[in-house]
């Protein structure tokens, strides 16, 4: 085999459609998961061998996950460009080296993100799970405010462990983070000084608006997603006969669901 050839088996597996390309794309998303669920899990306990052994081993896998992606990528310069390079990047040398950047692999949960971006992931689930499709807005306004709160319970988890007692662990961090999300503000917590304010700031402006986006993805009709044969128009209401755009005769495939 040549390297041509490993190179076009890596690329399937990354962009391909095929089972072995989807169920690695999956294993990947898992992944993600389980590196979060470390990161929070350990940041209740104190250091030690075995926690750094993992910290290790998450580290390499990452990397080498990383040099797998630039080796199948068609533009391996172009893919610096992107936030989750960097946040793998970053990942990496937390793992690797904790002492300077501890903690910061929580930035993989970024990627996450990406496979509701992902055209084909987002056809593979439309595919195989009846849920996704008829709640596909709130499903991804779900991913995206829990990246987001989880995302800002690190940063605050990071930023004031060493100098504000109020924050002793994730809990602490993402008690005020939600507090601060909903503004409602007990003041039990606080972060102190001009940085913590600012993170305050953007808790609550991103937050808020995030959680408007769910609110109104869970107020709104569902929708289904049919393309219309005439104008295009890709989404319409569950029991439409006719395109609200054009007026064209629908035949949107029907589960038997009311």
């Amino acid at each position: 085999m040549t390297l041509h050839d490993v190179r076009l088996a890596v690329r399937r597996l990354y962009d391909g459609a095929t089972p072995r390309g989807v169920a690695f794309r999956y294993g990947l998303l898992a992944f993600d998961v389980v590196t979060i669920v470390f990161i929070v899990g350990t940041s209740f306990l104190p250091p030690n061998p075995v926690v750094e052994a993992l910290d290790t081993g998450f580290g390499v896998l990452i990397m080498i996950d990383f040099l797998a992606r630039l080796y199948a990528s068609r533009g391996p310069m172009r893919e610096f460009g992107r936030l989750a390079t960097w946040t793998d990047l970053v990942a990496i040398g937390s793992f690797l080296a904790p002492l300077p950047g501890e903690g910061a692999g929580f930035l993989r949960i970024l990627r996450t993100l990406r496979a509701f971006q992902d055209y084909q992931m987002l056809t593979r689930l439309r595919s195989d799970s009846a849920f996704f499709r008829h709640h596909e807005e709130v499903v991804i306004a779900v991913a995206r405010l829990a990246v987001f709160i989880f995302v800002m319970t690190a940063i605050v988890f990071e930023t004031q462990r060493f100098s504000n007692p109020q924050i002793a662990n994730y809990a602490d961090a993402l008690y005020f983070t939600v507090t601060a999300l909903t503004t409602t503000g007990f003041g039990d917590i606080t972060l102190p000084g001009t940085l913590g304010r600012m993170i305050s700031v953007v808790i609550m402006i991103f937050g808020v608006t995030l959680f408007f986006n769910l609110a109104r993805a869970l107020i709104s009709p569902n929708k289904v997603r049919f393309p219309c044969p005439t104008c295009g128009l890709q989404r319409h209401d569950i029991d439409a006969v006719h395109c609200k755009a054009c007026g064209t005769v629908l035949n949107i495939p029907d589960e038997g669901r009311d």
